[in-house]
């Protein structure tokens, strides 16, 4: 099958930490990528920021607002018979609220060396390839 790689999609995702964790969430059961876990974030609308983007996506996703973010580190994936899909991870550095499950099947505070045991969705691979080398330096201190 061909690859359709003429339709791009930008998404942002939130790296949120709290005591040398970071929350990862698994996407539900009859979603598309059923059960592969991810970081929380979503697609950047047409008429809308990266950051405006993150903010509506965290509060949709976990009902937290983010009031300051930093971008760390990006790539891009092509999935099978799927667009290419540029990909724009950032730091949550505050936010208010106290993130909530209100999409997922669950979410879970996981530690570094943890994260490369769950099955993560192939676009954070890289992502979570670079967090285990260097034990987060650079991402998340």
């Amino acid at each position: 099958m061909a690859t359709n790689t003429s339709k791009q999609i930008d998404v942002v995702a939130g790296l949120i930490c709290r005591d040398g964790r970071v929350l990862a969430c698994q996407r539900r059961d009859g979603s598309v990528f059923p059960l592969k876990w991810e970081f929380p974030g979503g697609k950047v609308e047409r008429t809308e920021s990266d950051s405006e983007a993150l903010c509506r996506e965290l509060k949709e996703e976990l009902e937290i607002d983010v009031l300051e973010s930093l971008q760390v580190y990006q790539n891009e994936h092509i999935y099978a018979d799927g667009p290419m899909v540029h990909l724009r991870f950032f730091k949550i550095l505050k936010y208010r609220g106290e993130p909530k499950n209100l999409v997922f099947q669950q979410i879970a505070w996981v530690a570094l060396p943890q994260l490369v045991g769950l099955a993560f969705l192939e676009g954070d691979k890289p992502l979570i390839e670079e967090l285990a080398k260097s034990g987060g330096a650079g991402f998340l201190s």
